[in-house]
């Protein structure tokens, strides 16, 4: 089902941030509170179920996965794209938000995102969308933590390729008329073409005042010779540039910027 496969990306992110923060030498990006939001049972699970090769079935709870063991296929495989693509958009949302100043940040498949708990800027409203079982996973295990969920944080349940994203937004409090920045990381992987074509349309739509996209998907042309990588606000290849730029004018944005991860 797309739903557990996209609960247990979230949880495969959220351990490549935990990972990295508690054994990454040369910090990337610093997610100091993935590990907690895990929890340590989790964080075990998804660390054998990578030190076994994704084989869920010799995952044992009496033993500990070795660190030292899986840093490299961690390192080379796993953490290179959430981590990359993370601190990408959290460096444009704060240089977003210190221009505009009031500001709303829409995360969308937010997953086991941290943001809001990190955040200590009170004019960026953040607005989570994500599955409704990802969703409901996340806020049990904040309630498991007894962490005060901000003011300025509200949780949207979504399914991208069902529900109305203008809809369930405006009826969660999204205001038009405030500068939004939008991030759609490790979304695109599980959407059709139509599906991701509506929801830059949808975007552009719910936006009357300035206001950013911040996007990535995998180069599949890359894979027969490298490892796939992510690229973020845009398109890939220079073979592909026009048709990315046409998809987001047909949409209403302007594609400005194009960054290799």
């Amino acid at each position: 089902m797309v739903e557990t496969r996209e609960s247990v990306t979230a949880k495969l992110c959220s351990f490549a941030r935990a990972f990295h923060s508690n054994i990454g030498k040369n910090k990337i990006f610093d997610d100091y509170l993935a590990y907690d939001l895990m929890g340590r049972d989790e964080y075990e699970k998804i660390g054998q179920l990578i030190q076994n090769d994704f084989d869920a079935e010799k995952s044992d709870k009496n033993y500990t996965f070795a660190s030292k063991k899986i840093a490299n296929r961690i390192n080379r495989y796993i953490t290179p794209i959430p981590l990359s693509r993370i601190a990408f958009a959290e460096n444009e949302l704060n240089a977003f938000a210190q221009h505009c100043g009031k500001c709303q940040y829409v995360i969308c498949g937010a997953g086991m995102d941290t943001f809001a708990f990190r955040n200590d800027n009170p004019d960026i409203k953040v607005f989570e969308l994500d599955h409704p079982d990802t969703g409901r996973y996340k806020r049990r295990r904040i309630r498991e933590l007894e962490w005060i969920i901000p003011d300025n944080l509200t949780f949207v349940p979504i399914d991208f390729s069902k529900d109305d994203m203008s809809e369930r937004l405006l009826t969660s409090g999204y205001d038009p008329e405030i500068p939004t920045f939008f991030a759609i990381l490790g979304v695109s992987y599980y959407l059709t073409l139509s599906v991701f074509e509506d929801t830059i349309r949808k975007i552009s739509s719910l936006c009357k005042a300035e206001s950013k996209v911040v996007f990535d998907y995998p180069d599949h042309t890359a894979r027969a010779k490298r490892r796939a990588r992510p690229y973020a606000c845009g398109y890939h290849r220079k073979a592909r540039r026009k048709n990315a730029a046409r998809l987001f004018l047909q949409g209403g944005i302007c594609c400005t910027r194009t960054s290799r991860l």
